[in-house]
């Protein structure tokens, strides 16, 4: 639509004047702590647990800025999410020279129902990170994370506690009192699952050992160890006996790869 402005433009100069530009997007900064970038000499080459330290010294402490629901509403409440812990350790990091990099992670799903029976899964991830300091030494350490999704984002919550959870306990950031999660979805009852559902998830190859544990202490809750099915060969073996030898074929061909 043309405005009142251009229309007198037009009609005195016979032009229609150029519409005016957009102006140009700049993204707001991020706010975090005021900590300075290392000098042009890069960190001091110290020991990787000497460089940590450093890090806790600089991260003294990390405020409880997010919200989970409305403030001051009942229920609500305010929480420390994974943008905290980044926006704190990652420059204290890069002052001390310390890279936080995860080596190796194992998960494991299941399928829930919320307590208003809609369907979820739940993804339950345990990582292992490597903490590299400023000489190239490093020190490995695990950390866990565990998430309740209906679409796909389960593992990417998973892993993101897991991270907050290494970085604030690793860094022992004093919080005054728990911290909860983001969420706060109340769980109902899991759907059973059959007896035929555990067997071909255990003789599965992608199963990791780690799943397998979890599937044994799931057959204990439900009393369903020796439940006898038909194994691989046809033959019948209790869910107990073939967890378990599925598990130790597993754990012993890892052992065998890493030689």
């Amino acid at each position: 639509m043309t405005s009142l402005t251009e229309r007198a433009e037009t009609a005195a100069t016979g032009e229609r004047p150029a519409p005016l530009a957009a102006p140009a997007y700049t993204p707001a900064p991020l706010e975090g702590p005021q900590i300075p970038e290392p000098g042009p000499d890069g960190p001091e080459q110290v020991a990787v647990h000497v460089a940590w330290s450093r890090v806790m010294g600089t991260v003294r402490g990390v405020s409880k800025g997010g919200w989970y629901g409305k403030p001051g509403a009942t229920g609500s409440y305010q929480f420390r999410g994974v943008d905290a812990a980044l926006n704190a350790f990652g420059p204290a990091c890069r002052l001390h020279g310390v890279l936080v990099l995860p080596v190796k992670t194992e998960a494991a799903y299941r399928d829930v129902k919320t307590s208003t029976g809609k369907n979820s899964r739940e993804c339950t991830v345990t990582v292992t990170y490597r903490v590299i300091g400023p000489a190239g030494d490093f020190i490995e350490v695990q950390s866990v994370g565990e998430s309740m999704d209906s679409a796909d984002k389960g593992t990417a919550k998973a892993l993101s506690t897991a991270l907050r959870s290494l970085l604030f306990l690793g860094g022992l950031v004093p919080t005054g009192d728990p911290d909860p999660d983001t969420s706060n979805i109340e769980r109902g009852d899991a759907p059973q699952r059959s007896a035929q559902d555990y067997r071909d998830e255990i003789v599965d190859p992608k199963t990791t050992p780690g799943r397998l544990e979890q599937i044994s202490y799931e057959l204990k809750s439900a009393r369903m160890l020796h439940v006898k099915v038909a194994n691989e060969t046809g033959d019948e073996e209790t869910l107990d006996d073939l967890g378990m030898r599925h598990y130790k074929e597993r754990t012993a061909r890892a052992a065998g790869g890493d030689q």
